[in-house]
């Protein structure tokens, strides 16, 4: 296969991208059709190439060619494969936890909300979630659990984020998703009247004396729901809380007052997400 490109030397320019460029320079937001992310493991790579993303290159250990890698090397065309051993591939941070596959791939343009939203009964709503393996995991929920999409402010991490890819086994793949809003905007809280005009009721994730129990019937059969959920530590803005339809909790115990946001988020998707 002629676009198999042998690498001999970790300072090889054609590791750059999957070396020495961080999430912000491969998110390019200055040049936004230019942005790339990495896809890591064979799995995750295909479920992607399902989506429909373009791959840019490749980069894995020669054995692969033939080995785990077979098929998606059978789907890629005629990109650049770099092939390098596993002495040079292991000085890449966490490279042996991804089953010897990278893959570069096109940032595609985010649709709009009220597309993401179009035929969805059940959406997610992340508010300021920074942590980008927090955003994975909730995605591999969503993806799950019943969530026919997910909606981001622009502070939170992007799902395209390496660890977040990682996290998610490739589910940000597979659940339609885009920000609220602009990334480089200041806006960081949730728009919920955009939510309500979407026909959305909206259910605060949060803790509160005013707070329903999270397998109230009333919230359990509405026809449309919003799940907002908030960011680590703080949880969601107030005026968030004071914004929405229902505040709701999940029943803890032994003096337990709240779980991470990712683990609230599975238990919140499973209960509201079977319809």
């Amino acid at each position: 296969m002629s676009n198999i490109i042998k690498i001999t030397d970790f300072e090889a320019p054609e590791l750059d991208i999957y070396a020495r460029l961080s999430e912000g320079q491969l998110l390019n937001r200055h040049e936004p059709e230019k942005g790339l992310f990495i896809a890591e493991s064979p799995k995750v790579v295909e479920r992607a190439l399902d989506a429909g993303y373009k791959p840019v290159s490749m980069l894995l250990e020669p054995k692969h060619i033939e080995g785990q890698a077979k098929d998606v090397v059978s789907r890629v065309g005629n990109i650049p494969i770099f092939t390098a051993e596993l002495d040079i591939l292991t000085q890449l941070t966490g490279f042996q936890l991804t089953r010897g596959v990278l893959c570069a791939m096109r940032r595609p343009a985010l649709p709009s909300v009220a597309e993401v939203c179009a035929g969805a009964r059940r959406i997610a709503i992340l508010e300021n979630v920074m942590n980008p393996t927090n955003v994975g995991a909730i995605f591999r929920s969503a993806a799950a659990l019943n969530m026919d999409a997910v909606l981001l402010t622009p502070s939170c991490s992007n799902p395209l984020y390496r660890r977040a890819i990682r996290v998610s086994m490739g589910t940000v793949f597979q659940v339609p998703w885009t920000f609220l809003g602009n990334e480089d905007s200041d806006t960081s809280d949730v728009d919920v009247k955009l939510l309500k005009e979407l026909g959305f009721k909206t259910a605060a994730m949060a803790l509160s004396g005013e707070a329903v129990s999270i397998d109230n019937p009333e919230l359990m059969a509405e026809d449309k729901l919003a799940i907002i959920l908030g960011t680590e530590g703080d949880g969601l803005a107030t005026h968030t809380i004071a914004d929405c339809d229902y505040t709701v909790c999940i029943p803890m115990s032994h003096g337990v007052d709240s779980l991470n946001v990712a683990a609230a988020s599975a238990v919140a998707f499973w209960q509201l997400g079977n319809r």
